[in-house]
């Protein structure tokens, strides 16, 4: 009979570090429980590097548990670190070493069998399209290249978790194409946690997200949830006849009104939902022949900003 494993492939509780008297991280919580790829998302210095350093193992944590397919990682590290593949910010590269010569290695360190290390190999580099440049130098391959044999490391030993530490900083856009490309391929066999200070990058590869901020989670939601957070605030209103901005101010909820052209406006207003409906109304009781009208998301930036305000809040009430 075949048991099902119900432990989460990740589960990090009461997960807190400090730098002498400085906690950098406070009581982070999360758990993946399915493959596919999630988003630490926060600025440089929220806490990202320390969170992914102590899962991986090369930090220990002040306070709080990490546990991989429900092993402790402080009491069990090296059974816990045979199911973690980990890509930090700066790819751990033997440059003087060929493709093949430090993939090998990077096996033999994790543990593989010596029988199944061509299989493994052949893998992680057909994975990551490496199988061409098998014999050339590290050092001689373009900086796209290196951190596809960075994420080749990762995914050798056939882990249960990928820890990608800002996977795509410092690439062009077409190697930064190419890598989300790869991380996507990946996240369909293995769970993937990602950080990154770069709001596109989770726009683009994350269905699940963790903002961090100030060393503390301050959003845990999907990528969906996350880009409607925040109600839209604004309008973005065209007439043939427009008023003066003035006339438009007249009208009860409206806080701001920004021309764009003669004819289009941006509308700001507290929240009240019936704004559209006044406008609508008072063009027509006043001849502004109103073309067009409608709602404005927020940004994603504008999203990212006003929750980390909403961090600053809370710490500064505790």
């Amino acid at each position: 009979m075949t048991t099902i494993n119900k432990e989460p492939i990740l589960r990090i509780t009461g997960l807190s570090h400090r730098y002498n008297s400085n906690w950098a991280i406070r009581d982070i919580e999360i758990e993946i429980v399915k493959n596919g790829i999630t988003g630490l998302l926060g600025s440089n210095g929220a806490g990202k590097s320390t969170t992914m350093n102590i899962l991986c193992g090369v930090l220990t944590q002040t306070e709080g548990d990490v546990y991989i397919n429900g092993i402790d990682l402080r009491k069990q590290p090296e059974k816990a670190k045979q199911l973690i593949g980990f890509l930090p910010q700066t790819p751990p590269l033997y440059t003087d070493l060929t493709v093949d010569e430090y993939l090998t290695h990077c096996a033999m360190i994790r543990s593989v069998e010596k029988v199944n290390l061509p299989g493994a190999l052949d893998e992680a580099k057909s994975r990551c399209g490496l199988s061409h440049i098998s014999k050339r130098l590290i050092r001689n391959l373009s900086g796209g290249y290196k951190q596809r044999v960075g994420i080749a490391q990762a995914i050798i030993h056939r882990p249960s978790l990928v820890v990608l530490d800002e996977p795509t900083n410092g690439l062009d856009p077409n190697q930064i194409i190419e890598v989300r490309a790869l991380i996507r391929d990946i996240a369909e066999e293995h769970a993937v946690i990602l950080s990154t200070h770069m709001l596109s990058e989770v726009q683009y590869l994350c269905k699940d997200i963790k903002m961090i901020e100030n060393g503390r989670i301050v959003f845990s939601d999907t990528m969906e949830a996350f880009d409607n957070y925040i109600a839209p605030n604004c309008l973005l209103v065209t007439m043939e006849e427009a008023p003066a901005a003035d006339s438009l101010m007249e009208i009860p909820g409206i806080a701001r009104v920004d021309f764009l052209t003669e004819k289009q406006a941006r509308i700001y207003f507290n929240g009240d939902k019936t704004v559209a409906e006044k406008i609508v109304l008072a063009s027509a009781g006043s001849g502004w022949r109103l073309s067009e009208i409608m709602a404005e998301k927020n940004s994603l930036n504008e999203t990212f900003a006003q929750l980390s305000k909403v961090s600053g809040k809370q710490n500064k009430n505790k």
